[in-house]
């Protein structure tokens, strides 16, 4: 199987063009693909699939081999992946996810590299139901009090496709991700299990992320994540429509519009190519 390493802030996956692949069991080969010691090593695999809704479709499996909805990290790879070969020669297109169907932005430079992508990552859904997340179905989880692990934490929870739970920290690099993001990835509150973002606020426009990732365990970057963590933001009026947030892998600059919509504007990299025995 030939195979692309891309990652987007830190957040790495195996990319396989389903153009050419054909992949019949992508939860397990996930699971071989991510392991850092006897496979590639990866946060997860993507899947570039033809798609008869929008320019291209990409499938997104986590390291533990469950399937994802979506990836703002991924999405920005993919758009760079089929630019520079050549799928999709456009530099505005349409990814279709799990999520539901993405635009996108390419800043090719003169000689055809893309660095840069902007995505549309849709309107947060800010109910318990959408989220999901247990408790009446059309209230919002802003700021809430939840137990985990003998502390009482305040959890403000929004899906971006996929469920966030964002708690705010004092310090963000002490903080017991580790010891505490398993926990509240699968605490008994989020029936599809959840991300968990821990944040520090630096300023109204800057934050600092760590991400405990659902199904992958802590990440460098999380692009739903930090769209998650701006709409928080302004939620708890802790930080405005417009912020940079400095994650472990890189800075992602984000945008929650009056509209609607987040934007999210950042790095894609292509790491190396090869071939894997399957």
């Amino acid at each position: 199987m030939k195979f692309t390493k891309m990652h987007g802030a830190g957040n790495d996956y195996v990319y396989v063009n389903g153009f050419e692949e054909t992949i019949d069991n992508p939860e397990e080969l996930a699971v071989r693909v991510s392991d850092r010691h006897f496979g590639i090593g990866s946060d997860g695999l993507i899947l570039i699939l033809p798609s008869d809704r929008a320019d291209v479709r990409m499938r997104i499996f986590n390291a533990d081999g469950s399937e994802a909805e979506m990836c703002g990290n991924g999405v920005r790879c993919v758009a760079k992946f089929v630019y520079e070969r050549g799928l999709v020669r456009k530099e505005r297109l349409i990814i279709e996810t799990g999520a539901g169907l993405l635009p996108v932005e390419l800043f090719p430079d003169a000689g055809g590299r893309v660095d840069r992508v902007r995505v549309g990552m849709g309107e947060p859904r800010l109910t318990r139901g959408e989220i999901p997340m247990a408790g009446p179905a059309d209230e919002r989880a802003v700021d809430i009090p939840f137990e985990v692990a003998g502390r009482t934490l305040r959890a403000t929870c929004v899906s971006m496709g996929n469920p966030h739970c964002v708690i705010y920290v004092d310090d963000v690099d002490a903080f017991p991700v580790a010891e505490l993001g398993p926990q509240i990835e699968r605490h008994p509150l989020f029936p599809q299990r959840t991300n968990v973002e821990f944040v520090q606020v630096l300023s109204q426009g800057e934050v600092r992320q760590r991400t405990w990732e659902r199904g992958a365990g802590e990440t460098l970057a999380c692009g739903t994540g930090a769209a998650a963590v701006t709409v928080a933001g302004v939620l708890t009026g802790r930080s405005g429509r417009r912020i940079v947030n400095h994650l472990a892998g890189g800075d992602l600059v984000l945008e929650w519009l009056e509209a609607g919509p987040v934007l999210m504007t950042g790095p894609a990299t292509e790491v190396f190519s090869g071939e894997f025995p399957l």
